[in-house]
């Protein structure tokens, strides 16, 4: 029987891959970390994305002389976040978008606007009307299984050797969700082995100025 969970991660893991190798080669010995950047289309649990993207080293010593370089080197909000490719439930990824969507579904976490499960009876639905809080419940779920899914994927570019073989050198994957502040640092810990992360963590560690 085809694993459809490993489907999704395959591709996710092969598109990731090929986004990379896409980096303009002028570009990547100014690279020092790499970004997953968590987002949603029409703020919809069921069509997530991550733009996959980087910071350089030209952008923070722009950054860093309006602001400290520690925040200006490893807070997000100082990065370059449009512009980058993205993968996931969204039409420039078709092959994610039928993958993601049969996982989910697979899973029981997909909903429709109306209320119904939209689960086949063959699956384990009812087709009864899903009330508020179990939709609430599902849209949670999907939140988690998305960044799952992002925080595999980054460690497995690590793992394989995907990032050094593309950059010449392993960079720390910093994976992240503004609608969710300060969970990039587990997320991030998670995504890469220790010694990729060490600057980004112990900047996290350092108390604040003043």
């Amino acid at each position: 029987m085809t694993d459809h969970h490993e489907d999704f991660s395959a591709h996710l893991l092969d598109a990731a891959t090929g986004v990379l190798a896409r980096f303009p080669a002028e570009l990547r010995p100014e690279i020092y970390a790499l970004s997953f950047r968590i987002w949603r289309t029409d703020d919809d649990d069921r069509r997530p994305y991550v733009a996959i993207g980087c910071n350089t080293e030209s952008r923070y010593e722009r950054e860093s002389l309006r602001t400290d370089p520690g925040e200006a080197r490893w807070n997000y909000a100082y990065w370059r976040l449009d512009g980058f490719e993205t993968l996931g439930n969204v039409p420039g990824d078709p092959v994610g978008s039928r993958l993601y969507t049969t996982e989910v579904r697979r899973l029981g976490l997909w909903f429709e606007d109306d209320g119904s499960e939209d689960e086949a009876p063959e699956n384990g639905g009812q087709g009864n009307g899903a009330p508020d809080d179990d939709r609430e419940s599902r849209r949670e779920l999907l939140r988690e299984h998305f960044a799952s899914a992002c925080v595999r994927v980054a460690r497995r570019l690590h793992t394989e050797g995907r990032i050094e073989r593309i950059f010449g050198r392993p960079l720390p994957v910093v994976v992240f969700d503004m609608y969710c502040p300060g969970w990039e640092v587990e997320a991030t810990r998670a995504a890469n082995p220790p010694e990729a992360v060490r600057d980004f963590l112990a900047w996290y560690d350092t108390p604040a100025p003043g």
